[in-house]
């Protein structure tokens, strides 16, 4: 699949719209849209970005974030993909980790629900690893947090 990532506003139209989808299904998922873990407000300025992947069509069928989170770590959000299979997760994440290292991150943290076994072999199959739940997500079994080491040539492509 041919597609185009592009930076945007976390408040525009497609990103309501996608947002809307991913709220949906991890709600279905998880029993929690994840909709209060996220402010639209996080992922715009210095440091942070929100992107959308758009089809050859020009059709939005995926986004993702991140926000800073401490010196040299950005949070990854809101990662979604409107279909599996079809590389636009693995298309959106490399686009982020390459523009999260331009920022200067050396590492991105995520989390994710236990649960969502789809999500928790997706990170994995990327290289991100099991740390130690952090910030709002200390002492809540449900979440599971990765981390990624940025490759420091990203920073420079």
């Amino acid at each position: 699949m041919s597609l185009s990532i592009s930076t945007a506003a976390p408040d525009s139209d497609d990103a309501r719209a996608l947002l809307d989808a991913l709220s949906d299904t991890l709600a279905a998922i998880t029993g929690d849209s994840g909709r209060s873990s996220f402010d639209p407000a996080d992922v715009r300025g210095p440091g942070a970005r929100f992107v959308i992947a758009r089809d050859a069509s020009g059709e939005a069928v995926g986004c993702g974030a991140y926000r800073p989170l401490q010196p040299g770590i950005a949070e990854l959000k809101r990662m979604f993909a409107r279909t599996r299979g079809g590389g636009i997760g693995r298309d959106l994440l490399a686009e982020l980790e390459r523009s999260a290292a331009a920022d200067g991150y050396r590492e991105l943290w995520l989390e994710t629900r236990r649960v969502n076994l789809t999500a928790v072999a997706f990170y994995r199959a990327h290289g991100y690893r099991e740390i130690p739940n952090f910030g709002r997500y200390i002492g809540r079994p449900e979440a599971i947090c990765f981390s990624k080491t940025l490759a420091a040539n990203e920073a420079a492509a």
